[in-house]
């Protein structure tokens, strides 16, 4: 059986980042492959979009079709973002672990707060969810990757100093890759980055977005997500054209248009050979 984990964990090197590519339909997975993606990762809050729901109302059947999906779609490595696990309980998260790895994704990243990110776990509880998570990973028959994340700083529910002490705990639970999104600033990054051994996850959005790969080769980081950014930039471009139609009765904005043939050929070269 083929186990794309080895290869996706290769591409984890503290100081050569490489792009997660979060896709949300096998489309975008494809067009993303074509354009020099080396793994794809799901986005809940852009697989929510598609389905006309807001971020954290995907169940996880639906999140485990999706990423089935995804896995068929390329040839790449895949990685879900699989919100808290889908339950409290560190043995839904250790289930969870399981079925991810039977839709053949070869890793998944695991949020510390319930849907809607309102509250955190607290740490004890949090670090229990990534130990069964990990227990449960080196168990599969294959390799298997599984990112920690530490959300509350994000959500607004604890401080950086509390995200280091959880990706601490995470790490001696067994976590392969840490993952703080939207940190204070691009030092309080480094300064996780250089507080573990681990690969560090860094998301490409908000004030991070402005710096370069270089900027995060520099300090250590060994990936980069998108999350659902690139999928928001695409609605971003919906809102202004259907503005520009509607407000102004101009269709301007629709000569940017990528040609269909252009798509054509990209759906075709990112797809999985027969």
């Amino acid at each position: 059986m083929h186990d794309p984990a080895p290869a996706f964990r290769a591409l984890h090197r503290k100081g050569h980042p490489f792009v997660l590519a979060n896709a949300w339909d096998a489309g975008s997975a494809r067009m993303l492959a074509a354009l020099g993606a080396q793994a794809i990762g799901t986005s809940s809050a852009a697989f929510g979009f598609t389905l006309g729901r807001p971020d954290g109302n995907v169940t996880r059947d639906e999140a485990l079709a999706h990423a089935e999906a995804l896995v068929a779609a390329t040839p790449l490595p895949v990685s879900g973002d699989f919100e808290n696990g889908y339950g409290d309980d560190p043995d839904t998260v250790a289930e969870t672990v399981r079925l991810a790895a039977e839709a053949g994704l070869a890793g998944i990243s695991i949020e510390d707060n319930p849907p809607g990110g309102a509250t955190s776990y607290d740490h004890d509880l949090a670090v229990e969810r990534i130990r069964a998570g990990a227990a449960a990973a080196r168990a599969l028959p294959g390799d298997f990757v599984l990112a920690a994340r530490a959300d509350g700083v994000m959500n607004g529910t604890y401080d950086m100093a509390e995200a280091r002490a959880r990706c601490a705990g995470y790490e001696a639970a067994g976590a392969d890759v840490l993952y703080v999104p939207s940190p204070p600033s691009f030092e309080d990054l480094q300064a996780l980055v250089e507080s573990t051994d681990l690969p560090v996850n860094a998301l490409a959005a908000g004030h991070l977005a402005s710096y370069s790969a270089e900027d995060f080769a520099r300090i250590g980081v060994a990936r980069i997500s998108l999350g659902s950014a690139l999928a928001r930039a695409t609605h971003r471009v919906i809102i202004d054209a259907m503005q520009e139609i509607y407000e102004d009765r101009s269709f301007s904005k629709l000569k940017k248009s990528v040609a269909g043939d252009v798509v054509d050929a990209l759906l075709l070269k990112g797809a999985r050979p027969d």
